[in-house]
């Protein structure tokens, strides 16, 4: 079978793959980037057109201008393992190796291919925390079966009680079915809804104002609400109630950490070629939640998705438990890193079914 190059689309298969691609001219310039490379530089090929490799690569620990410059002479081609990048302001672990290509014996052009070690432990992380979720998620349903069922019958029994004493210790009887509505709502709130999501095209940037103008309301006088809207976001297919929750919970924890005094910034950006269980989406839109908080404390950073934890005294450990279970209703997922002064939730959802 003959293959008819002409119309077969490289393009369109560089920019499926995973590992990152750049080709640098023989002025050490980029002239191509697929989208993986985009994904992990943080910004569009246009964005980094003619620019040299150790502007957008930067690499704290080798000088790449040597080896480029070196196996531009040599003809070989060099790789380095492990090596730590910098081509946003965070430290990145990946596997480099370049590769000068020539035609008629005169380099014409740097190949590089970039597999991004983080990206794999990333993936692995995400996994785990998908099917811890699942497991509590089932649990707390078997749980939640076993409690509503007595729940009902002391309720009724208190009413019958208060009936049989007309009116005498209503007090008491009256506290029983409060704590017993009070528990049943709990655990309503606990398992989350049992209905399937109510579907519609929306866009993404009108749920989030929504959040931010409620928040914005409730909040402290010295709290601001910031927007980083990215206005290229497709519509998001998506239940616009459970979406609003779930950003609402996050966006109000941030607000609950700052206290009196602080800034959150809610930012949106599209994302490329992530794997969320084991599914892989092509396009995904992101909503950053950023606040400059005191942070999450590192004994329970791996555990704020769950259940009734919680590291303040007055909170309940419901709120990103219920975001991240609604997120997951919309195959997304939530991811959080922390530390003094600046905390990110991230919140992942695919950008599918027709949507791209």
């Amino acid at each position: 079978m003959r293959i008819n190059k002409e119309k077969f689309d490289y393009q369109h298969i560089l920019n499926n793959l995973s590992d990152c691609v750049f080709l640098f001219n023989s002025d050490k310039q980029l002239i191509y980037m697929n989208d993986a490379g985009e994904q992990l530089v943080g910004g569009s090929f246009r964005h980094f057109l003619n620019q040299t490799l150790t502007d957008i690569l930067n690499c704290p620990y080798i000088d790449l201008e040597k080896d480029f410059n070196r196996s531009i002479r040599t003809g070989v081609a060099f790789a380095h393992r492990d090596l730590v990048i910098t081509p946003t302001k965070v430290l990145v672990t990946v596997d480099f190796v370049a590769t000068p290509v020539f035609e008629k014996n005169k380099f014409t052009s740097m190949l590089v291919e970039i597999q991004q070690l983080d990206r794999h432990l990333k993936v692995s992380r995400e996994e785990q925390l998908l099917a811890q979720q699942n497991a509590s998620r089932l649990l707390l349903r078997g749980l939640a079966h076993e409690v509503k069922n007595p729940l009902g019958g002391i309720r009724g029994a208190a009413q019958l009680l208060a009936q049989e004493l007309d009116g005498s210790y209503e007090e008491y009887t009256q506290i029983i079915i409060d704590e017993s509505d009070r528990l049943q709502a709990l655990v309503e709130r606990i398992v989350g809804p049992n209905k399937p999501p109510q579907l519609a095209s929306y866009n993404i940037h009108n749920i989030v104002e929504r959040v931010r103008q409620l928040v914005q309301a409730e909040a402290p006088t010295g709290v601001t609400i910031k927007r980083d809207f990215d206005p290229s976001i497709p519509n998001l297919v998506c239940d616009q109630d459970r979406l609003i929750q779930a950003i609402l919970n996050i966006v109000r924890n941030a607000s609950q950490a700052i206290s009196e005094v602080g800034e959150i910034k809610i930012q949106t950006r599209i994302s490329r070629n992530m794997t969320i269980g084991s599914k892989h989406h092509k396009l995904l839109a992101k909503i950053d939640v950023i606040d400059n908080g005191p942070g999450i404390p590192s004994n329970l950073i791996q555990q704020v998705f769950y259940p009734l934890v919680t590291g303040r005294p007055e909170g309940t450990g419901l709120g990103l438990s219920i975001a991240q279970s609604l997120i997951s209703q919309h195959g997304g997922m939530i991811e959080c890193t922390s530390e003094p002064g600046k905390t990110i939730f991230s919140i992942y959802l695919p950008l599918g079914n027709g949507n791209e």
